[in-house]
């Protein structure tokens, strides 16, 4: 009997569940905060680091959660981040203090920045290029998008009813799960031969050049652009940053090899991905903010209106797969940008004090995140483009570092447009007003992203019945094509 598509099942499982719960983990506190800060006697200032720890540790780790799974295995990497992810979630399900549940909050950084890279590598290394991996990574963008819409919804609804606690224990079951589809499914790592060695120089410096931007930007809203923390921050990520390329330019086996940078298709991939996030990431937190403070929505009721959302980026993400044969990954890509920028220009267009679900939410909210699904599939195909399986996890962890990234600095501009536009003591038309201006300048990233993608992508089709370009029959986590053609 062969056990190939039933291994192949288990494996999209787990790479499935990590996603959703990476994802899940990166929103469903946000409703909890309060709760949490009344609970534990958080100062004002002390309750921004139950999120700031969180994507300090995240954002600054990607990039050496993404090579370790090259260096040390990708089962290795993927069951020690789960691990840890787990053991986070249960501390902090279970704590006493500030202090201890930041801690544990940044450990769930930790570990979610090994199993973010780590997820979309088993994709690549997996299922050959082609229709394949086209499915898988729709799935994976399905998985990651409802992740983020179910954590609102979660969020708020597991508040009400049992608490804060419970935002931080709901991780534990989907944790269990995916260590179990993980051993089931995930080949064992290959100890012979010789090993990659990890570049130790250029990790500290990507840490601390990453984490130091994210920390000064997830500062500005409260420090300003202009003042000299902000701008000494800054600067001091830029030298740090700088010094990481000029090791990277020199090291034989490198963090980061920059030749992945001049493939044009890895480029616009990560160029895309900065822009779509920037964008993205600050319209979801607009978009809440709008709902809560202009419309009056409760918390159960804002997560619900989240919905459409989700359902618009399934609907995108099964699109996807079939139209990327036929447009090519840059017009698809392009096609995807301008729907998302289209649905935030909606946005801006009828975000009004006197507005409403129906009138305000639904539709923009179904244009933008088909846009935002369709993107998935060749943004995954693009970043991956011609990477071989030994720099699969170097490329995911480029990839999600660019997300992460992209979505700090675009909160963090379109907060200071915002607050600009709204004025300093905003009543509810002006608090929307600044959340219209915003989405405008979301819809403009949007439109960048789209051009990109023209500029540096391929327009011709890919048939379907291309031969696909599978990763080298020495890698021992490649399937054969018959375990990996069928996604379940």
């Amino acid at each position: 009997m062969n056990n190939r598509p039933r291994q192949a099942g288990w494996l999209l499982a787990a790479v499935l569940t990590t996603q959703f719960m990476v994802s899940l983990d990166m929103s469903v506190v946000a409703i909890a905060l309060p709760d949490m800060g009344r609970d534990l006697g958080f100062t004002p200032d002390g309750l921004q680091w139950v999120v700031n720890a969180y994507a300090l540790a995240f954002g600054g780790l990607l990039m050496l959660g993404g090579r370790l799974a090259d260096v040390l295995g990708r089962r290795r990497t993927l069951l020690a981040g789960l691990l840890l992810f787990g053991a986070a979630s249960l501390a902090g399900g279970l704590v006493g203090t500030p202090g201890a549940l930041i801690a544990a909050r940044a450990a769930q950084g930790v570990g979610a920045a090994a199993l973010a890279p780590v997820a979309l590598a088993l994709l690549t290394v997996t299922y050959p290029a082609g229709p394949a991996r086209s499915r898988a990574l729709g799935l994976w963008g399905m998985a990651g998008a409802a992740g983020g819409a179910f954590g609102v919804l979660a969020g708020g609804l597991l508040t009400e009813a049992t608490g804060w606690r419970s935002v931080m224990l709901v991780n534990v079951p989907f944790v269990l799960f995916a260590l179990l589809a993980a051993v089931r499914s995930v080949p064992a790592d290959r100890d012979g031969g010789p090993r990659p060695r990890l570049d130790l120089a250029g990790a500290v410096l990507v840490t601390l050049g990453t984490t130091v931007l994210v920390w000064a930007l997830a500062r500005t809203e409260t420090e300003g652009w202009t003042s000299p923390w902000t701008v000494t921050a800054l600067a001091a990520a830029a030298l740090l940053l700088a010094a990481f390329a000029a090791v990277e330019s020199r090291t034989r086996q490198p963090l980061l090899r920059l030749g992945l940078l001049t493939r044009r298709p890895v480029l616009a991939g990560n160029l895309f991905t900065l822009l779509l996030s920037s964008g993205q990431f600050a319209a979801f937190f607009f978009c809440s903010l709008y709902m809560q403070q202009v419309l009056r929505f409760g918390e159960t009721a804002a997560g619900l209106a989240f919905l459409p959302f989700c359902a618009g980026v399934v609907i995108g993400s099964l699109i996807a797969p079939r139209a990327i044969t036929r447009l090519g990954t840059g017009r698809l890509l392009a096609l995807g940008g301008l729907l998302g920028g289209a649905g935030f220009a909606w946005f801006a267009a009828t975000m009004h004090a006197d507005g409403s679900f129906l009138t305000s939410i639904l539709g923009p909210s179904l244009l933008t995140s088909v846009g935002v699904g369709m993107s998935f599939v060749p943004l995954g195909t693009a970043a991956t483009t011609g990477v071989v399986p030994q720099e699969a996890g170097m490329a995911s962890g480029l990839l999600n570092t660019a997300r992460q990234i992209g979505g700090s600095l675009g909160l963090a501009v379109l907060v200071t447009v915002a607050a600009n536009a709204s004025g300093p003591h905003p009543d509810r038309p002006a608090l929307a007003a600044g959340y219209a201006t915003a989405f405008t300048v979301s819809a403009a990233l949007l439109v960048l992203a789209a051009l990109v993608a023209l500029a540096l992508l391929p327009h011709r089709p890919t048939p379907a019945s291309a031969a696909p370009e599978g990763p080298p029959a020495s890698d021992p986590t490649a399937m054969s094509a018959t375990g990996s053609q069928d996604i379940p």
